[in-house]
C-alpha cells in the first residue's frame, strides 16, 4: 500500500518556490511506494530570492553604487554575521548551507538576500560577479 503524508509548508518570503519530492520503493510492505515532500531550502534558512530582477527595481535599491565582489572556479566557506543583500550580475553560484546535502543555485538576474548567522559553502563553477550590500535590521 503506498502511503502519501503532505503538511502544508510555512511561508517566510513573498515568492514561493516548488516543493521536491522524493519517491522511494518499499518491500515490507507489499513494494509500495512512499513520497516525502521536502520544504526549499530557501524557505528553510530564510533566504529571499527576487528572479530576473526589473530595472526599476535595481535602482530603486540604488545597487550600481554598491560593493562589487569578483570570483573564478573555487569554493569558499562563508558565514553572515549580518543580512546580505547580493544582485548576482555574471555567472552561477550553488550555496550548500553548513550540514545539508542538499544546494540552491543562483544565477545573473537574482537578487538573493541572505540572513545574518546563515554558513555555508559557496561554490563557483567559473567566472563570477555580484554586488552586494549589509543589511541592518528592518532595512528592506
Amino acid at each position: 500500500m503506498a502511503s502519501l503524508i503532505i503538511s502544508p509548508p510555512l511561508i517566510s518570503s513573498s515568492k514561493r518556490t516548488k516543493p521536491e519530492f522524493k519517491t522511494s520503493h518499499s518491500s515490507t510492505h507489499g513494494g509500495g511506494m512512499i513520497i516525502s515532500m521536502q520544504r526549499p531550502l530557501e524557505e528553510i534558512y530564510s533566504i529571499r530570492v527576487e528572479k530576473n530582477v526589473s530595472k526599476e527595481r535595481l535602482s530603486e535599491l540604488g545597487v550600481s553604487k554598491w560593493s562589487t565582489w569578483k570570483t573564478g572556479k573555487c569554493n569558499v566557506p562563508w558565514d553572515w554575521h549580518v543580512d546580505q543583500l547580493v544582485y548576482i550580475e555574471e555567472g552561477e553560484v550553488r550555496v550548500v548551507p553548513e550540514g545539508s546535502e542538499r544546494h540552491m543555485s543562483f544565477v545573473a538576474g537574482d537578487l538573493v538576500r541572505y540572513p545574518k548567522w546563515f554558513e555555508a559553502d559557496l561554490w563557483f563553477n567559473g567566472y563570477y560577479q555580484e554586488r552586494y550590500s549589509f543589511r541592518a535590521y528592518g532595512d528592506d
